[in-house]
C-alpha cells in the first residue's frame, strides 16, 4: 500500500513554493537586508513580509541578527548550506538520482572588494579565503584601518593562509572597479562610497569578532562563515551578477 507521507512535497517545497516566500529568498540570497528594505524589494506590507520571514525562520532557512550601527535594526541572512541541504533532499524524494547534489563548476575570477570598519579582520580574512579558493583579484580597506589582529592571521592558518595585510582605508579604493564590493559589517555599509561601474553591492552583516570576548574562537566563528558564503559566492560568475 502506497505510503501517504511519500505523496506529500518535501517541506522545503512547500515553504518556497509560496510566490512572495520565494521572493523573499531569492532577495536573501544575494544580500542580507533588513525588513524596510525587503518590503520596498517586493512591494508589499510590512506585517506580511514580517509574517513570512517568521516561517522562514521557524524553518531555519533564515536567521536574524541585531546590527552593529543601529541595535533597533534587524539584519535577515539566508542559510544558502541549509537550502543546499534542503534541495538535495527534494531531488532524493523525487528520484534517488537527483539527490547527487549541485554540478562542480569552474571557480569564477572576480575582481572583488570586501569592506569592514577597522580592516583588521573580517575583510582581510574575506579577500585571503577568496584569493586561496580561486585566485581573483580580492582586496580589503576600511573606514577606520586598524593594524591587523593576530588572531585573524591564527585563524587563517587554520585553512593553510599565510595572512599579511597593510589596512587601507576605503578612499584609496574609490576609483578602482569592482565586479562586488562586499561589506560586512553594519557600520562601513552606511559609509561606503559610489564605485565606478556600479558593481554589484552585496551585504553579509558578521560580527565583529575584536568586540567578542571569547578572543580566537570568535575569529575561527567568523572565519567559518567567511568560508561558507565564499563558498557559494564563487559559483556565481561575474556576469550573473554584474550590469551590462
Amino acid at each position: 500500500m502506497p505510503d501517504p507521507a511519500a505523496s506529500e512535497p518535501p517541506p522545503f517545497v512547500r515553504l518556497a513554493s509560496d510566490p512572495l516566500r520565494w521572493r523573499l529568498l531569492r532577495e536573501l540570497a544575494r544580500s542580507d537586508r533588513r525588513v524596510r528594505e525587503l518590503v520596498d524589494a517586493v512591494g508589499q506590507p510590512q506585517n506580511l513580509v514580517s509574517y513570512h520571514l517568521r516561517k522562514l525562520r521557524t524553518a531555519e532557512l533564515v536567521t536574524a541578527r541585531r546590527s552593529s550601527f543601529d541595535g533597533r535594526d534587524t539584519y535577515y541572512h539566508l542559510d544558502l548550506r541549509r537550502c543546499a541541504d534542503a534541495l538535495a533532499d527534494v531531488g532524493a524524494a523525487l528520484h534517488p538520482a537527483l539527490g547527487v547534489g549541485a554540478v562542480d563548476r569552474k571557480p569564477a575570477k572576480p575582481r572583488v572588494l570586501f569592506l569592514c570598519t577597522g580592516n583588521s579582520g573580517r575583510s582581510p580574512m574575506a579577500a585571503a579565503l577568496l584569493r586561496h579558493r580561486t585566485g581573483a583579484d580580492a582586496v580589503s580597506a576600511g573606514s577606520h584601518p586598524k593594524p591587523l589582529n593576530p588572531h585573524a592571521v591564527r585563524a587563517m592558518a587554520d585553512y593553510g593562509i599565510t595572512l599579511t595585510h597593510e589596512p587601507t582605508h576605503l578612499d584609496a579604493m574609490r576609483r578602482r572597479r569592482f565586479h562586488w564590493v562586499i561589506s560586512l559589517c553594519d557600520k562601513v555599509r552606511e559609509v561606503s562610497p559610489d564605485f565606478p561601474g556600479r558593481p554589484r553591492m552585496i551585504h553579509w552583516s558578521l560580527p565583529d569578532p575584536a568586540r567578542d570576548a571569547d578572543g580566537f574562537p570568535a575569529f575561527q566563528r567568523v572565519a567559518a562563515e567567511l568560508d561558507t558564503r565564499i563558498g557559494f559566492l564563487i559559483a556565481t560568475t561575474p556576469e550573473e551578477v554584474s550590469p551590462a
